[in-house]
């Protein structure tokens, strides 16, 4: 959805957010224009995730990576504390309350 074709069309200064999917923007076009120095990315979600090592994302100084955390702001708490309980459940024998099956890997974060 966002790359080369759309990138250099952006204000000097605009400030790129992904908190959706990392697969959404064209990392190699993003990271040409974040070169530049005109633009500022703060990325939640990048494709792979992390980012490789080496990537360019890591190093430039107009980059802010966070690890996948923008829904958890608010629910970080419950999620805790049910992936506590599913983990009780799971060593008492119980069935876990949100099961997560190999079918469902391709559509959840």
């Amino acid at each position: 959805m966002i790359g080369a074709h759309n990138l250099p069309s952006m204000r000097d200064g605009a400030v790129l957010i992904n908190t959706a999917r990392g697969g959404l923007i064209d990392e190699d076009a993003l990271a040409s224009e974040l070169e530049t120095g005109r633009l500022f990315a703060f990325l939640d979600v990048t494709d792979p995730e992390p980012p490789v090592p080496d990537s360019p994302l890591r190093r430039l100084d107009n980059v802010a990576l966070t690890p996948h955390i923008a829904g958890c702001i608010q629910n970080c708490t419950r999620m805790g504390e049910t992936a506590v309980e599913d983990l009780r459940r799971f060593f008492a024998g119980e069935s876990a309350i949100y099961e997560i099956t190999e079918d469902m890997l391709d559509r959840i974060a």
